[in-house]
């Protein structure tokens, strides 16, 4: 099939790896739908990628079951189609269990936990009708635990459920990826490296995941900073 009528779904396109893997999806001939809770941003991309016949902005809260429910119905309503879903959302909170407040926390293992349940859930009836490719972000922190850390936690069930995904679907012809970054450039949060990972590397990693062969199935990666020790 030509690439410019298979679609990319992406839930949390709004800014950082959501949007850089957007710009980097339509440039290489992908129709995108872009998936968050601010609208306007998405609106804005939306036009920068070309318009509505290549673009389609859907405000969707991956929290609400209602939501990705939606989400799904408007990409095949409009598209006809969904190939490859990218299940992105994620938000941080401070490290100590006895650090912010309950109410963040639990907002986001939402987020991170049940938002990326919701987002597989809603996408994997359309990729086994394609035969497409489910990719979760997830993050180093996914892969060894961090001292206080609950967004560790949440990151760790990421990658279990990745893994899980990918067995449910074996079989199937449908891929899975996790992509587990470290240390990656983000506005409002210092590093104390020199040179971090950039947005636009990691969404050159999913894409150069999503190229491969049908046959070839890159279950994991994981993407440090060459200056990054741990």
């Amino acid at each position: 099939m030509d690439r410019e009528d298979r679609v990319f779904l992406i839930a949390g396109a709004s800014t950082g790896i959501g949007a850089a893997t957007a710009r980097q999806a339509a440039e290489a001939g992908f129709r995108v739908v872009l998936a968050a809770r601010s609208e306007d941003k998405l609106q804005d991309l939306v036009e920068e990628l070309g318009g509505s016949e290549r673009a389609l902005a859907v405000r969707c809260d991956v929290t609400e079951w209602s939501d990705q429910e939606a989400l799904v119905a408007r990409t095949l309503t409009t598209f006809g189609r969904l190939d490859v879903a990218l299940a992105n959302a994620g938000i941080g909170g401070p490290r100590g269990f006895t650090s912010g407040e309950a109410e963040d926390a639990k907002q986001m293992i939402l987020t991170n936990v049940y938002g990326i349940y919701l987002t597989i859930r809603a996408t994997m009836p359309a990729l086994r009708e394609s035969t497409g490719h489910l990719l979760l972000t997830s993050s180093i922190a996914g892969r060894r635990a961090l001292a206080g850390s609950l967004y560790s936690a949440t990151k760790f069930s990421v990658t279990a459920m990745a893994e899980a995904a990918r067995q449910e679907l074996n079989g199937s012809g449908v891929r899975t990826t996790v992509i587990e970054p470290g240390m990656v450039e983000t506005e409002g949060f210092s590093h104390d490296l020199d040179a971090t990972l950039t947005a636009d590397d990691i969404a050159r990693t999913i894409l150069f995941a999503v190229a491969q062969p049908p046959h070839m199935d890159i279950n994991e990666i994981l993407i440090r900073p060459t200056a990054q020790e741990n």
